[in-house]
């Protein structure tokens, strides 16, 4: 396990890489977090644009120092910058420990499909675990995952180590798994797309709701009586403001905004 390039400033933090849905508004990125406990370091998706914050954050350009990746599920606003750290690690540290991958088949699927090989070199970078699953360890923490509703199979992911919890849904429409899956949580990170402010914007598919509105999001933390919600995945051009005053309406803790570079400190 690599602990080069490591400062820690508190116990445990998470740093938001991006917080856009869909595609990234300008000076912004799409969803990923970098959470570090004790100087272990798992970073949770990497949409569009994540890849250099990621690497600025671990001071590296090869991802040295980033122990795990989780991945919620194969869209690319989730996943499409774990090919780049699949080229940092192949063609910059070419021999170093494969960085274990969490996350459903389809994501590793689509990184190998962007290689000209048979994906041999992705599975030499990285070593790959199915999710949704039963329990894994991953460092201090226990990773647990259930699957959300999403249009591709989407597996939200709640990870617990000694006096910290923290969980994410990814991409969900609403669902009483929701509620499981934060309970209890420290910080509960949940998506509120809120395409409903973009009336502009192409009418989501007919039948079971797969995204959420940021009253949808807070009506979940206030159920699993987490302690504080920290808001992601907004439409592009949306009104954040809006939607903290929409959570603030359903969820009586605390409501975070992501915004890239902000961090928090945990628990």
């Amino acid at each position: 396990m690599n602990r080069q390039n490591r400062v820690v400033n508190s116990p445990a933090n998470v740093t938001v890489l991006g917080s856009c849905g869909a595609w990234p508004e300008p000076d912004r990125a799409c969803s990923g977090f970098l959470l570090e406990y004790d100087g272990f370091r798992v970073v949770l998706d990497l949409g569009y644009g994540t890849l250099p914050r990621l690497l600025a954050a671990l001071g590296s350009t090869t991802a040295d120092g980033l122990d795990a990746v989780v991945v919620t599920h194969a869209h690319p606003d989730h996943m499409i910058d774990v090919h780049g750290l699949f080229r940092a690690r192949w063609f910059g540290r070419q021999g170093a420990p494969r960085i274990p991958l969490f996350a459903p088949r389809p994501v590793l699927d689509r990184v190998m499909s962007l290689e000209e090989d048979d994906g041999s070199a992705v599975a030499r970078v990285f070593d790959w675990h199915p999710l949704p699953a039963t329990a894994y360890d991953v460092g201090p923490f226990s990773l647990h995952s259930a699957e959300l509703p999403h249009s591709v199979l989407n597996a939200g992911v709640r990870l617990s180590a000694p006096g910290l919890t923290m969980a994410y849904t990814g991409d969900t429409g609403p669902d009483p798994a929701i509620a499981e899956l934060g309970r209890d949580a420290d910080l509960f990170i949940v998506e509120a797309t809120d395409r409903a402010q973009q009336p502009g914007t192409a009418p989501a598919p007919e039948g079971r709701a797969m995204l959420m509105t940021a009253g949808q999001a807070g009506a979940a933390a206030s159920e699993a009586g987490a302690r504080r919600l920290l808001l992601t995945h907004f439409w592009p051009g949306n009104d954040r403001s809006l939607s903290r005053a929409d959570a603030e309406a359903t969820y009586d803790g605390e409501v975070l905004i992501a915004t890239e570079g902000l961090r928090i400190d945990l628990p």
